[in-house]
């Protein structure tokens, strides 16, 4: 059966459920999360996208993506998302979210309200059909490689990197070996994660981010 997804407006507010890859066909907007696992060195957990997915394949990313399921709460689809992709689960807690709508390959669109989630240290052992390849990674050497080889990464991921980094980095959000609890909520209630939204729109290749307060 095809897998179904949450349409919603541009508030977040759900207006209907519609399978995945019409979805993005269509270039709808729909309600998605990413999620940055960091180590006790600050390094980020990256996969390299399965060749077999059928976008972004073979491109380096964060640690997973997904999409709750119809009536699932989204703190307990990015554990089970983690942990198909992954092979592990650990702590989350939610920082940001943002919009952005980039044109892909194969006549698809990427249309998402993403939440954005970190958490700390994993044993990954990810499923051959998710991800290639995995590897810890500095966050300057990363920003650096991004800016140069933009086209080894996917769009989301160049399209928030900055935006996490500031985050982890001065608003407290940043995972330095402690333990956060999962969150309750749909929303964290800090000024900078609840508040603040990232909204991008461009091509594969390009966004053009802007804030506004929500």
């Amino acid at each position: 059966m095809e897998e179904k997804v949450i349409l919603v407006d541009s508030d977040d507010h759900e207006i209907g459920i519609a399978e995945k890859l019409r979805t993005h066909r269509e270039g709808a907007l729909h309600r998605a999360f990413s999620i940055f696992v960091f180590n006790s060195k600050g390094e980020l957990l990256l996969q390299k996208r399965a060749k077999g997915k059928y976008h972004s394949a073979g491109l380096w990313t964060n640690t997973c993506c997904g999409h709750p399921r119809p009536k699932e709460p989204i703190q307990q689809a990015v554990h089970r998302r983690l942990m198909e992709e992954m092979g592990f689960d650990c702590d989350l807690k939610e920082i940001f979210s943002f919009t952005y709508k980039v044109q892909l390959a194969n006549d698809l669109v990427e249309h998402e309200y993403d939440y954005v989630f970190v958490g700390t240290d994993g044993d990954p052992t990810p499923s051959p059909e998710e991800a290639d390849d995995w590897k810890w990674t500095d966050l300057e050497e990363l920003r650096t490689d991004v800016q140069m080889n933009p086209d080894r990464y996917a769009a989301w991921f160049r399209i928030c990197i900055d935006k996490l980094i500031w985050h982890v980095r001065h608003s407290g959000a940043f995972p330095r070996g402690e333990s956060h609890q999962r969150t309750g909520n749909t929303r964290n209630t800090s000024p900078a994660a609840g508040h603040r939204r990232l909204h991008s729109v461009g091509t594969a290749g390009r966004g053009s981010p802007r804030e506004r307060s929500g």
